[in-house]
């Protein structure tokens, strides 16, 4: 040992004097590819790491640069391995020579002669120390390396390379791995057993032997010490930390949208997403406390987004990500269930933006037969004549098929598209049965639908990066007017026992069989969602929206932030009046006309299917002027009986007539 190190010590003094023939040999040097595969991984929007996943042979290989690391860290690790570092060209002949005679004097080698960019050749080839080959090709490309590349990136690929023990290599991975947190936050403490640790990984390991850890760290701190790089408080406090024997496991947050992502964009290493870790942290607690110690294998999932830039703050997936009854692996964020009650809202919604309906119009909440479909109340109660507003906030079934039937179930369907959602109809053709959850939509369908109320009836482009959804057009499922009442009528609707939740527009629902339990809610800036229920869709027995989902949708919020953002004041056009001042065909919804010369549509007649860009209207009776709307949008003022139109579009289209007495009547037509 010790003549090899005399030896070379010799033969670089003689190279140094034939210097033409080592520039000429380290100028022929092939080196070994300085790119080796790195770990995936996702940032929040901050860049914290949410998750991140081993490279395909088991390692943990997490990509670092010399602005990501503790200065300090770096500081001790240059003196301590390398301090000329900044000023040889690769090898360090004082080094050497001090190293070779050590050996000779000791008859043991005490110290090493290696630099950092001889370490760094090592690492790259994955070389031996022990012979004499290895070493002189260590050498060779250590010279080589520094005519290629600077020092920064030669720092950066020890950085990158180093080995700290089983399948982590790389400071960044190491500094997660036994400290829980990124490497430009290390104490002292911990930057010493950093760098003790590449030295011999294995034997050093502090989750395995913490007490050789703890030695060959307090060695680097006396170092330090003695070199001045550390003072005697800092090295005295350093040596008090106790190296804890552990292992933490690497962030792994959102674990369910992260494979999404990696697996819709697998060339990828890095994913920058618009999620905020602490956020995403304290909903998946929320998730777990909510399902903890509950024995009917109920499971949750969550979003929380801003509606007004369309970035998903956090997802959770399920309550625990694992391999278990509870369905932990599933993206239930994405598993198509029935909303129950939750499209209510948009029924509404639309009944508002195309004239048929008012906050305070009269609707009758009785028996009544759908043409064979004849639902009833949840509770099986009927409370009679009552106001729009009071028959949403208390989710009544009947008013809200009867508002269906007259918009047509095609539009609801054709209002979740724009915003955004993917309904699935079972067999294809929707009834009535859609207004009661008769139609398939996952949570982030529901999320996106209340994310267009919540921004003024526009839908939302909702994501988790920051560049637009490529092809997203920004339809309007509602006019501004109609979002605002909807707004308005959800911010009193009843809360739960003891939840107050003031400022929060939310519904709830509830599926058929008591299989779904969802709540949804939002302010002048947030959306949050929740859905419980069984992975497998089986009924949970007495599980409701308001009871179950709801109270967990406003702890969200209480996490979210600590002030609720405000809905914006009513637009100018919303007509704010009570029941007696609305236009007469307001007033009331479905009442027969009593006069005799109430206007009839002439042409086109109801459930008519048309072709042409023109469009002919036809009135009987009523009194002139007459007014036509074509989807609640006023197209028309005329004293004729008879008026053309440009079509309103392709699909299907609501029209209507009002004449000089406010008596109204109502066509649905499709439009080829």
């Amino acid at each position: 040992m010790t003549r090899w190190v005399f030896t070379l010590a010799l033969a670089l003094w003689a190279g140094a004097v034939a210097r033409d023939g080592v520039d000429r040999w380290v100028d022929a040097t092939v080196l070994p590819p300085l790119q080796v595969a790195i770990s995936t991984e996702l940032r929040d929007r901050d860049g914290h790491l949410l998750r991140a996943y081993t490279v395909a042979d088991g390692r943990w290989r997490l990509p670092v640069t010399v602005s990501d690391v503790d200065p300090t860290y770096l500081r001790m690790l240059i003196r301590y391995e390398d301090k000329r570092f900044g000023y040889h060209n690769g090898v360090d002949l004082r080094a050497m020579i001090r190293a070779a005679g050590q050996a000779v004097w000791h008859g043991e080698v005490l110290s090493g002669g290696s630099t950092l960019t001889m370490q760094v050749a090592r690492l790259l080839e994955d070389g031996s120390t022990g012979r004499w080959s290895g070493k002189l090709r260590q050498i060779r490309v250590a010279l080589a390396l520094e005519r290629h590349l600077s020092k920064d990136e030669i720092l950066a690929l020890y950085l990158n390379r180093a080995p700290f023990g089983g399948n982590i290599e790389g400071v960044r991975a190491a500094s997660y791995a036994y400290f829980d947190r990124p490497p430009r936050r290390l104490t002292p403490a911990q930057a010493a057993l950093l760098v003790a640790l590449p030295q011999s990984p294995e034997t050093r390991r502090p989750d395995r032997a913490p007490e050789a850890a703890t030695a060959a760290r307090d060695k680097v701190l006396r170092r330090l010490q003695i070199n001045g790089v550390l003072d005697d408080a800092t090295v005295t406090a350093a040596m008090r930390d106790p190296v804890r024997p552990t292992r933490h496991l690497l962030p792994a947050f959102a674990p369910h949208l992260a494979d999404r992502v990696t697996t819709a964009q697998p060339e990828r290493h890095q994913h920058d997403l618009t999620l905020s870790l602490p956020l995403q942290g304290a909903l998946e607690r929320l998730a777990r406390d909510a399902v903890t110690g509950r024995s009917d294998g109920v499971q949750i999932a969550m979003i929380a987004a801003d509606h007004q830039t369309g970035h998903i703050l956090a997802s959770v997936g399920s309550a625990a990500y694992s391999a278990d009854a509870g369905g932990g692996f599933i993206d239930l964020t994405q598993a198509v269930r029935s909303p129950g009650s939750t499209l209510k809202p948009l029924i509404y919604g639309l009944g508002f933006d195309r004239g048929l309906i008012h906050p305070e119009t009269m609707i009758s909440d009785r028996p009544t037969d759908f043409d064979g479909y004849a639902p009833q109340n949840f509770d099986g109660l009927y409370r009679g004549e009552l106001r729009v507003r009071t028959a949403l906030q208390h989710s009544l079934n009947i008013p809200a098929v009867a508002v269906t039937q007259e918009l047509g179930p095609h539009h609801l369907l054709a209002g979740l598209r724009r915003a955004g959602a993917e309904p699935h109809v079972p067999g294809g053709a929707p009834g009535l049965a859609v207004a009661l959850g008769g139609v398939g939509l996952t949570l982030e369908d529901l999320v996106r639908l209340y994310a267009a109320i919540g921004n003024e009836g526009a839908a939302v482009d909702l994501r988790w990066h920051d560049e637009a959804t490529p092809g997203f057009v920004p339809h309007t499922v509602m006019n501004l007017s109609a979002a605002w009442q909807i707004a308005d009528i959800l911010l009193d609707a009843p809360r739960p026992p003891n939840v107050q939740g003031t400022g929060i527009a939310f519904k709830t629902g509830t599926s058929y069989g008591h299989r779904d339990a969802w709540a949804v809610g939002f302010d002048g800036r947030h959306v949050v969602g929740v859905w419980m229920g069984r992975p497998d869709g089986t009924p949970v027995p007495g599980a409701f929206g308001g009871d179950l989902a709801a109270p967990v949708m406003f702890a969200a919020f209480a996490r979210l932030k600590p002030q609720i953002d405000p809905i914006s004041p009513p637009p100018h056009e919303t007509l704010l009046l009570p029941t007696a001042q609305l236009p007469r065909h307001l007033q009331q919804f479905g009442a027969a006309e009593v006069a005799t010369n109430a206007p009839r549509i002439a042409f086109p007649p109801n459930g008519a299917v048309l072709e042409g860009g023109l469009l002919t209207l036809k009135v009987r009776d009523g009194r002139a002027p007459y007014v036509w709307l074509a989807n609640g949008q006023p197209v028309a003022r005329t004293h004729r009986t008879q008026v053309d139109i440009d079509a309103p579009g392709i699909g299907f289209s609501s029209l209507t007539v009002i004449d000089a007495d406010g008596q109204s009547a109502r066509a649905q037509v499709t439009l080829r």
